[in-house]
């Protein structure tokens, strides 16, 4: 068993326990915290290039950054949750895998921040979020915090193709590019799960950050 395997099983040990605890995660979805959530989110780290860095935008729970930072200990992420609370569940469950010693520290960093206000402070290669907001809202959001050449990943549901094709001007707008709708884990899930994929183009990004 890889340390990322044992890493994953502690965070559904806390999230069961501590993270319903805190109100980070619901009682009915304990029975599926594997299948609905690690998983689901662990699949996306196929799509993240070696060594980037990653900004998780209201991450929550952890998901999908923390999954990330255990299944690809190559990465860096940053954690970003407005909400004390859930910060300092973040907090905790990166301090309870770590002090297990199930493999090597993880490489997070935790911000207490709403996304918007990171603008100007914080850039990533990669920037993640799950079932945090509508697309066009979302991208408003994540375009200044994603680093030229860089891509936003938002992981969605059944109308993802809908909300590329309804938001597809705002992310235009906002320096978004060839916005796209992949399957991850695909033979691997019972039900694969579905990402929109953006990317900032060089020039994009810099006409933006002067603007």
């Amino acid at each position: 068993m890889g340390p990322g395997l044992a890493q994953a099983r502690l965070l559904v040990r806390e999230l069961a326990g501590e993270g319903v605890v805190r109100g980070v995660i619901g009682p009915r979805e304990v029975p599926r915290l594997w299948t609905r959530h690690v998983l689901n989110c662990a699949v996306v780290a196929e799509l993240v290039p070696e060594g980037a860095v990653v900004l998780d935008v209201g991450s929550g729970a952890g998901l999908p950054g923390l999954v990330l930072a255990m299944a690809r200990p190559d990465l860096e992420l940053v954690l970003v949750d407005s909400a004390l609370r859930r910060v300092r569940w973040l907090e905790h469950a990166v301090a309870a895998v770590d002090e297990a010693s199930v493999g090597p520290p993880l490489r997070v960093r935790v911000v207490r921040a709403r996304a918007e206000e990171l603008a100007g402070h914080e850039t990533a290669d990669v920037v993640t979020s799950r079932a945090v907001a509508p697309l066009d809202r979302l991208a408003r959001w994540c375009a200044p915090l994603v680093s030229p050449g860089g891509q936003l990943l938002a992981i969605k549901g059944g109308s993802a193709a809908a909300e590329v094709e309804e938001h597809a001007e705002a992310l235009r707008r906002v320096g978004l590019l060839e916005p796209e709708v992949l399957s991850c884990g695909v033979g691997m899930l019972d039900e694969a799960t579905t990402v929109v994929r953006a990317r900032v183009g060089h020039r994009s990004a810099q006409a933006r950050r002067r603007g």
